[in-house]
């Protein structure tokens, strides 16, 4: 089982930076891709961006890319997302999960189906 914890949400003027972090609990963190969500209010959860077990391998939605960068530290079971030039239309919940343990990069790493586990959200907002 693995619980996670998100952490750094707040409130940033348009332009500005946030770094949310979430750190891991469970033995198979190091094993399993990792992935940020969002739902902003009266919308579906959207994916964000991914990263492989390793690290190595990275994936975004085209609306953050140049802009966000995930990035995790297995030695310290923490995966986090560095975001840039924030604009208000990221406000939202963001949430951190935990991909199901098999091949890291898949095809439908953007589904919300492929996460088993999932963090209680933390809130980003951004003022215009």
């Amino acid at each position: 089982q693995v619980q996670l914890v998100e952490s750094g949400g707040g409130l940033v003027q348009s332009g500005g930076s946030l770094r949310l972090s979430c750190e891991a609990s469970g033995r198979t963190f190091s094993s399993r891709a990792m992935g940020w969500f969002r739902q902003a209010p009266g919308k579906e959860r959207e994916f964000v961006t991914a990263i492989s077990w390793s690290g190595s391998s990275t994936y975004y939605t085209n609306s953050v890319k140049g802009r966000f960068t995930i990035s995790r530290d297995n030695a310290k079971s923490t995966v986090y997302l560095q975001m840039n030039s924030l604009k208000p239309e990221d406000t939202a919940v963001y949430y951190c999960a935990a991909k199901r343990l098999g091949p890291s990069m898949t095809s439908t790493i953007d589904s919300p189906n492929d996460y088993d586990y999932w963090g209680q959200g933390t809130q980003v907002t951004v003022s215009s």
